[in-house]
């Protein structure tokens, strides 16, 4: 067994306007003085980090190792959930994902793509230069908008869409392959990877590739209903990344798993801060830990009733408590009788 890393923070969600959330500095030295230990850096917010020009400049990526080290933390991770969400976008939604566009391609779809492939490219390159071996992403949806079969699926039409979006990804895969970084999918709602059969059926349509990878996040397999025990059990051989993330669902007579479209206080299923839902974390971290799991526990903090401050304050103390620190000799080695083959076979009556 092997002790994974812990606690680090995705620092997407606390990102402001305003000191010490605006630069990546100040927000290192905010979470750091929290107790946590790494940062998973969101690519598309130029406050923070700048992706093009850390794909052009070695020096830049130096400034930004440097900046991070000197607050005492490492990165655990890249993201590019923005960008890899926009690298299959079905036309219903094109308005609603223009927002996570650059200018430049807004209100062009294959231009939007193109761009998005790019990114997530560039993003393995950058990953590979800061000597990160994992990366956290979207998959994007071309079948979300027929998640319910109805109407009727024609035959045929949910292949078609994995092969599409495999072809989509396949080239990007290659890139994490030539930089030697794992892409960690988080399975989400609204991504047509969001559980483990879309994902099984993703890899059967990459040739299960081995950069192909899931980044585990069991606040939305709650509010999907899904054994996120058992999903670790199965698929832990390709869990690369971790989300360390709450959620609850309550359910009652109104409304069930597709919310009734409410909002995230009314619905059966939300989010919730670290020890404020119904996740058993301990459980998780005892199947990560006996699977041999190496990367890094990563709070990512989505609550809709508490203050982010707050979340962030109480998440690095509660990851850390949940670290298992694995030993060097088994628990009964104090009655070992060693090794002796002779007795082996007496033992078996040979």
């Amino acid at each position: 067994m092997t002790q994974f890393k812990g606690p680090g923070i995705f620092l997407a969600q606390f990102c402001q306007d305003e000191a010490p959330y605006n630069s990546l500095a100040d927000i290192c030295q905010w979470v750091a003085s929290l107790g946590y230990k790494a940062v998973q850096i969101p690519t598309w917010d130029k406050r923070l980090f700048d992706l093009e020009k850390a794909y052009s400049s070695d020096v830049y990526c130096d400034e930004i190792k440097g900046i991070v080290k000197s607050a005492g933390l490492e990165i655990s991770e890249l993201s590019t959930h923005l960008q890899g969400q926009l690298v299959a976008v079905h036309p219903a939604y094109n308005a609603q994902f223009d927002g996570f566009a650059d200018a430049s391609v807004k209100n062009n779809p294959q231009a939007r793509t193109e761009w998005a492939i790019e990114q997530v490219k560039m993003a393995a390159k950058v990953s590979q230069k800061l000597g990160l071996t994992a990366h956290a992403t979207f998959s994007g949806a071309l079948l979300w908008q027929t998640v319910y079969p109805w109407p009727q699926r024609p035959a045929g039409l949910v292949e078609e869409g994995f092969a599409e979006l495999a072809k989509r990804w396949l080239p990007i895969l290659d890139a994490f392959e030539d930089a030697g970084v794992d892409a960690c999918f988080e399975l989400h709602p609204g991504e047509d990877l969001h559980d483990g059969v879309t994902f099984e059926r993703f890899l059967d349509a990459t040739n299960h590739h081995s950069r192909a990878n899931i980044l585990y996040d069991p606040s939305h397999f709650v509010l999907q209903q899904l054994d996120y025990l058992a999903f670790i059990d199965i698929y832990h051989e390709r869990i690369k990344a971790f989300h360390v993330k709450d959620a609850e669902f309550r359910a009652n007579g109104r409304s069930g798993v597709y919310g009734g479209y409410q909002d995230w206080q009314n619905r059966p299923g939300r989010f919730r801060s670290l020890g404020d839902g119904q996740i058993d974390f301990k459980q998780i971290f005892s199947k990560l830990t006996q699977y041999g799991y190496q990367g890094w526990a990563v709070l990512e903090w989505e609550c809709c009733l508490k203050h982010p401050e707050d979340g962030a304050r109480e998440g690095a103390p509660f990851i850390a408590s949940h670290l298992i620190r694995t030993p060097e000799h088994a628990f009964d080695d104090f009655a070992s009788s060693g090794k002796d083959d002779a007795l082996n076979r007496q033992i078996l009556g040979l």
